[in-house]
């Protein structure tokens, strides 16, 4: 008998830096699998189906949400983009931990419905230095940082409703607190009863 794998749910604003934290994270892990969202969009140049993203029809997202087929769901840009319970639950029962990248309207969704995950918040050292890190990316326009400042700063006013926050200023610091985040939620005891009935078994 094998243990299941935990579900973590990640959130953060906009330059708080939770991709290059989940790319160190799953490095040389080959027990994390990045959790695929399905949309309706159509596919980008270089996309791959299944890889990037499951790229259904508007008919078929909403077949899913009938049936209960999405942990969590939104609109965007008039396209439908969402989480497939199936991808998510089939790699959990394959011992799989699953990342799952999500904003916090989508989190607290899945905190009201009460579904059993690992709920962090990445969080900026401090708005200054999410200022710099959006301006320093040379991407967007004033306009649209202050509009990601806003957007932060309603985001982390809900950061409470996380199990654990991390502070990420030094990145190899904040990559180990994500680590052992996770090493500390497969220790407790709701996911190590597997391990009591093994041991029980071979007495």
């Amino acid at each position: 008998m094998s243990n299941k794998g935990i579900l973590i749910v990640v959130s953060g604003p906009s330059g708080s830096g939770k991709g290059t934290l989940l790319q160190g994270l799953m490095q040389g892990n080959e027990r994390i699998k990045y959790s695929v969202s399905a949309t309706t969009r159509s596919p980008r140049e270089g996309e791959v189906n299944g890889k990037n993203y499951f790229f259904v029809t508007r008919e078929e997202f909403q077949q899913q949400i009938q049936s209960g087929g999405m942990l969590e769901f939104a609109t965007y840009c008039g396209n439908y983009y969402g989480t497939p319970r199936r991808y998510v639950y089939d790699n959990l029962e394959a011992g799989y931990d699953v990342i799952l990248e999500i904003d916090v309207a989508g989190a607290t969704k899945l905190m009201e419905q009460g579904e059993p995950a690992v709920y962090i918040f990445i969080m900026p050292p401090s708005m200054q230095e999410l200022k710099k890190r959006l301006v320093g990316r040379n991407t967007e326009t004033n306009e649209v940082i202050e509009k990601r400042l806003n957007a932060a700063r309603e985001e982390i006013a809900a950061a409470g409703r996380y199990n654990y926050i991390v502070v990420n200023d030094v990145i190899d610091d904040a990559i180990d607190k994500l680590k052992a985040i996770i090493l500390c939620q497969k220790c407790k005891t709701v996911n190590m009863k597997y391990m009591i009935k093994e041991v029980l078994t071979d007495a």
